[in-house]
């Protein structure tokens, strides 16, 4: 039976073609671990999403990945600017990114919601001028 893992990162914002490096690192390491595809899939999907929000929005940020043998629980930090209506920000389709961001693929207003739709349960709270700290969990029916 698996034990408890918990996993720390830093996102940068250094670059685009960097950010993904945490989420796929998480996606290899439950593969080894032995999730179920389905769950495995969830996570690379909303935390990507995450990650990517914290390149383009909050010029990085941390994730911790808490692993448990019967869910996963991921913590979002930045100290970026902070989302203005948050209820907005979930509507798919909805951006605040600029139109440089858009034209290079990223930034199509589908970050929160994705997140939103691959966890059992998100929660966002964010702080204007302080930062955003979303927090997902994934409710695993099998153990690895």
């Amino acid at each position: 039976m698996l034990d408890n893992m918990k996993l720390h990162y830093v996102v940068t914002c250094e670059e685009f073609c960097r950010a993904g490096e945490a989420s796929g690192d998480i996606k290899k390491k439950l593969k080894q671990l032995g999730f179920p595809p389905d769950i495995v899939r969830k996570a690379a999907i909303s935390l990507y999403e995450g990650e990517i929000n914290m390149v383009i929005h909050a010029n990085g940020g941390t994730i911790d990945a808490l692993i448990y043998p019967d869910r996963l629980e991921f913590v979002l930090a930045d100290q970026g600017p902070g989302i203005p209506d948050i209820e907005k920000a979930m509507v798919k389709g909805f951006s605040t990114a600029t139109d440089e961001i858009r034209g290079l693929g990223f930034g199509a207003g589908m970050g929160l919601p994705n997140m939103k739709e691959y966890t059992d349960e998100i929660n966002v709270e964010s702080v204007l001028g302080k930062g955003t700290t979303v927090k997902l969990i994934i409710h695993c029916s099998k153990s690895p």
